[in-house]
């Protein structure tokens, strides 16, 4: 009887390890793809900081008293609109004394030209001595150089009274403005009176690694082939949303920065709505176009010391191949320049996991 169990319980344990090994002996399912060309969009991302493209800063060019401010912080003023206006009293004062001595030096300008003209007829009479007509005519010099320089001095007046009026010499967005009505102002002030920023259009400045600088100007053959041929590119806000605007990259510094290793850039973007502020920060998004290349997924890769390969399915069978991938990509998904063929047939998810040989059974397209 114990030997009967014992034969019973052997077929039994017999029996559950042919089944496993049955089940083992089955080929692994795994998901396939079969290579192509297609177009492939790549986008690289760049911090960047916005300036708009023209602030200036607003600085009275007389010293005085504000009297009057004629516009509110964050306006959108024009050129030639009127800012501030300073004390003007002392400046027209200054103006009239200056317009009295101009009027006083016409008037002794008109008597030395009478008594040269006058002298000159008694000289050619003999009635006076050379001597005294050379003093009458260096009178009328004088007299002239008088009037020459109370004339300057009416300008320079008018030119002081008129700076008393600061107007904003572009079309902008008004900054905040530190001083108040009654503050004592001059041209030596630290801060100026208002900054005005031009921001119709911003510029976003970031930064390229000289390597990938390089790699993109000798790409397209020059650097100005390189800014004439790049394609548009977009910029992500602070809030993470795209800018509806499209910008170009307009300029590349000629200076490597010798403490990155960067080379700085530019890009110019339209503000028609000014969401765009100067001083804020966004990302300048570039995108590389590729056209009729081998686009695989990452999932499809491994890599060992740095270099990439991937499982293709040759007689049913995992075959490694080493692959050369571009140097960009969006994170998800390799541009192959070589190693595949179009139609070649490689694993597409868990190529880590694969080992060299291992029966392919294909879980679908």
């Amino acid at each position: 009887m114990k030997r009967t169990c014992l034969a019973l319980c052997l077929v039994l344990l017999l029996c559950g390890c042919s089944g496993r090994q049955g089940e083992q002996q089955q080929a692994v399912a795994y998901k396939t793809l079969t290579v192509s060309l297609s177009d492939q969009v790549l986008e690289s991302n760049y911090a960047a900081s916005l300036e708009g493209q023209q602030m200036v800063e607003i600085r009275p060019q007389v010293s005085g008293t504000i009297t009057k401010i004629c516009f509110n912080e964050g306006d959108l003023v024009h050129k030639g609109q009127t800012l501030f206006i300073l004390d003007q009293i002392p400046y027209q004062a200054a103006l009239q004394v200056a317009q009295a001595n101009e009027e006083s030096a016409k008037s002794q300008l008109s008597t030395a030209k009478l008594t040269a003209e006058s002298n000159q007829v008694l000289f050619d009479r003999d009635v006076i001595s050379a001597f005294e007509l050379q003093t009458s005519k260096n009178a009328l010099a004088s007299a002239e150089a008088a009037l020459a320089q109370a004339q300057a001095q009416v300008k320079t007046a008018r030119n002081n009274l008129s700076y008393t009026v600061v107007r904003s010499p572009v079309d902008g967005v008004a900054g905040m403005i530190p001083y108040r009505v009654g503050a004592l102002v001059s041209s030596a002030i630290t801060q100026p009176l208002v900054t005005v920023s031009d921001d119709s259009r911003i510029y976003a400045y970031f930064s390229m690694s000289e390597n990938q600088t390089l790699s993109l100007i000798r790409q397209h053959g020059s650097q100005e082939r390189f800014l004439k041929e790049m394609p548009d590119v977009e910029l992500l806000v602070s809030d993470g949303e795209r800018y509806p605007e499209k910008g170009r990259i307009d300029a590349v510094s000629g200076i490597v920065d010798a403490a990155t290793g960067s080379v700085r850039m530019r890009a110019c973007y339209p503000n028609p709505d000014r969401l765009l502020r100067s001083g804020g920060t966004a990302t300048v998004v570039i995108p590389t176009v590729r056209e009729d290349c081998i686009v695989i997924p990452q999932t499809a890769t491994y890599e060992i010391q740095e270099r990439v390969f991937v499982f293709k399915v040759e007689d049913g069978k995992a075959v490694s191949a080493p692959v050369k991938v571009f140097r960009l990509n969006n994170g998800s998904d390799y541009v192959v320049e070589s190693g595949l063929e179009e139609g070649d047939v490689i694993i597409a998810e868990g190529a880590g996991l694969v080992r060299e040989g291992t029966e392919i059974k294909a879980a679908g397209e």
